[in-house]
């Protein structure tokens, strides 16, 4: 699948068309994985995000890019509802100390945009650490553009990104 951008240039009748490829889909097609995709509009919480794609919350999941040194990313996946714990994850990665990049780095280390990274497709394939609540089930996670995920089992996908399956999420704080 790809993406296709017009434009016009001035003074000329005619349109230019350029193909880009998305990566994220075009890593999912070289995994071999199923997946359908899901296009909705924009999107300001996490429970539109599920409204919009007919799941529920805990089905959508949530890219988090990890800082653990200068240069040294890792994703981690968190079903909706849930929060990454901090002290769970620094004990399984064995370090003190984790950080969140701002939005510039995090596009640096990955090639998306924040509320459209993915494993999938990234620049760099950084580790992937994924919570173990997501296995069993049919999720959700975003696709590299604004108002574009992809459903697919999550099993099949954290075998894929050799993903390290722990207890790394805590509920999502109430308000």
């Amino acid at each position: 699948m790809s993406t296709v951008a017009f434009r016009r240039l001035a003074g000329d009748s005619r349109v230019t068309v350029t193909a880009m490829a998305n990566p994220a889909l075009t890593a999912l097609d070289a995994a071999g994985l199923p997946y359908r995709v899901i296009r909705h509009g924009p999107v300001a919480s996490l429970a539109e995000a599920a409204a919009a794609r007919g799941v529920e919350v805990p089905d959508v999941v949530k890219t988090i890019v990890v800082r653990r040194s200068e240069g040294d990313h890792l994703f981690v996946l968190t079903p909706g509802g849930r929060v990454v714990s901090w002290p769970k994850l620094r004990a399984l990665l064995g370090v003190s100390r984790l950080s969140l990049p701002d939005a510039e780095a995090a596009k640096e280390a990955t090639g998306y945009a924040r509320g459209t990274i993915t494993p999938f497709g990234s620049t760099t394939a950084w580790p992937v650490v994924a919570d173990e609540r997501l296995r069993g089930r049919e999720i959700t996670l975003g696709a590299g553009e604004h108002g574009t995920a992809v459903a697919l089992d999550a099993d099949a996908a954290l075998s894929a990104l050799d993903a390290t399956v722990a207890d790394v999420t805590d509920p999502e704080p109430t308000r």
